[in-house]
């Protein structure tokens, strides 16, 4: 299958992170307290955000490229290995230094460094290291511009060619949707209900679901990459959807 992807080249621009999941056991409450004492078992590490996008573009078979921050930003989460339930998350040095604005001006076209792309991803978690304003000049300057975004959506992000988010994110920013006039632009996730685009629902396998970390990273990797070779949007989230439910039935921030 990764044969059919080989040729496809995509630029990844975002936050990163380092993904680090602790799994333990909590035999009582502390005597201090009422909290649980916990005793690390095992561990897994894995890259996240934009850096977990780049590894799923990679796993699918397509060719990524990323630019992101120096600095390394880690989560670290706790988790009872008897349920999976998530007990603390610590993040780490949570800021990201602003993209240099160097490396900004040479991306045109879809050309980077003297290489052709066929798409854009921007996977943008807040950090600093990308702003509204960044956003706007690598989509005005560019095409075919995939971007996640914690950002409550603006004027920014209306040459953006699609918008993956999710429900909640959604609820967050849809009084701003209406009058950016980018309604069909959207992709929203809905979970074990779908997603849906332009008003039409992709319903979703339902499976045993162990862990969602990742899960969004992993559906625009396969929405980008598919739309790439295919160009049509219907089969792109199909396969999207496809690859984020392989993920979610495994733990951890995991590629298809």
């Amino acid at each position: 299958m990764k044969e059919i992807y080989k040729d496809i080249k995509i630029l990844i621009i975002g936050d990163s992170c380092k993904d680090i999941f602790i799994y333990g056991n909590v035999p009582r409450l502390a005597p201090e307290g009422p909290i649980p004492v916990f005793n690390p078992l095992h561990s897994k590490e894995n890259n996240g955000m934009a850096s977990n996008v780049y590894e799923n573009i990679k796993a699918i078979g397509a060719k990524p490229f990323l630019i992101t921050q120096d600095e390394t930003i880690v989560k670290t989460r706790y988790v009872d290995d008897r349920t999976n339930s998530l007990l603390l998350r610590v993040d780490t040095n949570d800021k990201a230094s602003r993209i240099n604005k160097s490396i900004l001006n040479n991306i045109k076209n879809n050309i980077f460094d003297g290489i052709s792309y066929d798409a854009i991803v921007i996977s943008d978690y807040c950090k600093g290291f990308l702003t509204e304003e960044d956003i706007d000049e690598i989509s005005k300057n560019n095409y075919n511009i995939f971007l996640d975004t914690k950002k409550v959506l603006g004027d920014w992000c209306k040459y953006v060619s699609y918008i993956k988010i999710n429900q909640v994110e959604y609820e967050k920013t849809k009084h701003t949707i209406a009058k950016l006039g980018i309604y069909d632009q959207l992709i929203i996730t809905k979970s074990n209900d779908g997603c849906q685009h332009k008003n039409k629902k992709y319903p979703v396998e339902d499976v045993n679901v162990k862990d969602v970390s990742g899960a969004g990273d992993t559906f625009m990797s396969g929405l980008v990459t598919e739309m790439v070779r295919v160009e049509n949007i219907d089969i792109a989230i199909n396969f999207a959807q496809e690859c984020a439910t392989k993920v979610v039935q495994k733990l951890g921030v995991c590629t298809i």
